[in-house]
């Protein structure tokens, strides 16, 4: 099967056919019904909210063993994890500190994924973010979804590859999945020929609140593209999927107190975007349905994507 590089670049209009496309006329692609994930770990990062709480729970319920919750907020994994325990009492669920907005915290967490786990088959990194003004991540100093989308994002998967590599079943190689967006079809990237690039990408004055999203998730993508002639699908099969628009996560928690702007992205979700449920099997089609065919590939509504 040819990969989303060897493809011809899609010149199908974004607005309204792909958009369209994906919200309305794509059906889910489920795991078939004897799917069984046990002795199988898996790692899904922003995981006790939206999407990742979802892949999680969706993985448990194709009875995973052992389960790891990535979270900025331990109290709010533990909620999370509390309520899976209920559902799944007999799958063990551990809630581990996970920031992207910080880089020893994202180097402490690939170190105990290493000394802690004696086996790992699964990873989501799911954790992202949409400013709806700028902010910087103060450890760091860059742009915050530069920092969480891409950089950490991106980092969190170089360290883990080899974890996932040596401690994997032979013949059985580890899947990690990367959250990524139909939106970077239509991304500008107006500083796309700057030279150093990360200080205009952090620079106040140059963001660009959809935009900013759109290039951090077209460098995953690049990265990627790149990274996957170095790794071989028979030791870590990597790709990314898109949930598409879906409602009632927290991607844009920073939307304000606009009770008019609250009230239209609202409407927008329960029209137009896709249930959590739907949203978050996209990530499970991604490590479970597909295999070494789907390596450095862009998974759109289940299928790969130019």
């Amino acid at each position: 099967m040819v990969g989303s590089k060897d493809r011809e670049p899609s010149h199908t209009p974004f607005f309204p056919n792909t958009f369209f496309s994906n919200q309305f006329m794509a059906r889910a692609q489920w795991p078939p019904g004897n799917t069984d994930l046990s002795d199988k770990t898996a790692i899904v990062t922003g995981s006790n909210v939206g999407l990742g709480y979802e892949a999680a729970i969706q993985l448990l319920g194709l009875k995973l063993s052992h389960l790891i919750l990535a979270v900025r907020s331990l109290d709010k994994g533990e909620t999370a994890a509390a309520t899976m325990r209920q559902r799944y009492p007999t799958a063990q669920i551990e809630v581990w500190l996970l920031d992207l907005c910080s880089y020893e915290s994202v180097q402490t967490f690939a170190k105990q994924v290493d000394l802690k786990l004696k086996r790992i088959d699964i990873v989501i990194l799911n954790a992202g973010r949409f400013r709806m003004t700028y902010g910087k991540c103060d450890s760091t100093g860059h742009e915050e979804s530069f920092q969480v989308n891409y950089l950490s994002t991106i980092l969190l998967t170089v360290l883990l590859l080899p974890i996932l590599k040596a401690k994997g079943l032979p013949n059985q190689p580890a899947h990690l999945t990367i959250s990524s967006a139909a939106l970077t079809l239509i991304t500008k990237f107006v500083q796309k020929d700057k030279n150093p690039l990360f200080p205009a990408l952090d620079n106040p004055t140059n963001f660009d609140r959809d935009d900013a999203y759109r290039v951090s998730k077209l460098l995953c993508q690049m990265f990627l593209w790149n990274l996957v002639e170095y790794v071989s699908a028979d030791d870590v099969i990597i790709n990314l999927a898109d949930p598409a628009f879906v409602r009632g996560t927290n991607l844009a928690r920073d939307i304000g107190d606009s009770k008019v702007l609250i009230a239209i992205f609202i409407l927008f979700g329960l029209i137009a975007g896709r249930t959590p449920k739907v949203g978050a099997s996209c990530y499970i089609d991604a490590v479970v349905n597909k295999g070494k065919e789907s390596h450095g590939c862009f998974l759109m509504s289940w299928k790969i994507h130019p």
